[in-house]
């Protein structure tokens, strides 16, 4: 007996949606691997990495490359962070928050900072990002560690700093990182709260896949460094974008 016209239509039914099925969970599973592993999307609040990243950029961070991979490192080329590269990384003062500056310092390297001029293992560095925009004179942020006191530095790494001075050097620890902002009058970074975890760092910025002016970006609280994962904001920001900037590579 010839199955009824219903039957045949159910019978049709259930492998199409079964089909369907496999391939929403397969897209679901590629898209959580590429947040999860691949790409981050942040947007930049504050003016500490400018003239490099501006207020309102909003970045794609790669994490397959330089993040530090958690459970699943075996499974990826990561490679180590080299200096002079910027990074996205967990805030270590409080893990919930991204932060993005550049790499200055690696694993035993000696750093000191002279009138602004930032002096690694005893060669000053040719830094073409770095600006100054503020014009005026912080002993202590322009000449680093060569005073172990400032107002804005955290509690903990003004306790713990002095052990890491070695003839006036700071010397960066194994799996630690020293970071600073491109713009180094305005930017709260290493010479305020210490050096970065290998395992805090998530990525590096490619490229800027938006940007908008401050005034139509988000407003955050906390912190002027904090990261903020974009969200749908973008109909309300397009007719305000900087489309020079966008898809520019972060270098």
């Amino acid at each position: 007996m010839r199955p009824s016209a219903p039957q045949q239509e159910k019978e049709r039914t259930v492998p199409e949606l079964r089909s369907k099925a496999k391939s929403v969970t397969a897209i679901i599973v590629i898209v959580l691997f590429a947040i999860t592993f691949v790409v981050q999307a942040s947007v930049v609040p504050s003016e500490s990495m400018e003239n490099t990243l501006l207020v309102g950029d909003y970045v794609l961070a790669d994490k397959f490359e330089v993040g530090d991979g958690g459970p699943a490192r075996w499974l990826f080329p990561y490679r180590d962070i080299r200096r002079g590269e910027i990074v996205v990384f967990h805030f270590p003062l409080d893990a919930s928050q991204y932060l993005v500056k550049r790499v200055v310092g690696v694993p035993g390297d000696h750093i000191r900072m002279k009138d602004g001029i930032t002096y690694v293992n005893g060669e000053a560095l040719k830094e073409d990002y770095a600006i100054h925009s503020v014009g005026d004179r912080d002993f202590y942020r322009d000449n680093f560690p060569s005073q172990l006191w400032a107002a804005a530095m955290d509690v903990r790494w003004r306790t713990n700093l002095l052990r890491y001075v070695v003839h006036g050097d700071l010397v960066v620890p194994e799996g630690e990182y020293f970071v600073l902002g491109d713009n180094r009058d305005r930017s709260w970074d290493s010479r305020y709260w210490g050096f970065v975890p290998r395992a805090n760092v998530v990525g590096r910025p490619l490229l800027v896949y938006l940007s908008v002016p401050e005034s139509a970006g988000p407003s955050p609280d906390g912190p002027d460094d904090k990261l903020f994962h974009s969200g749908n904001l973008f109909s309300h920001l397009v007719q305000s974008a900087r489309w020079k900037r966008m898809f520019i590579l972060v270098r």
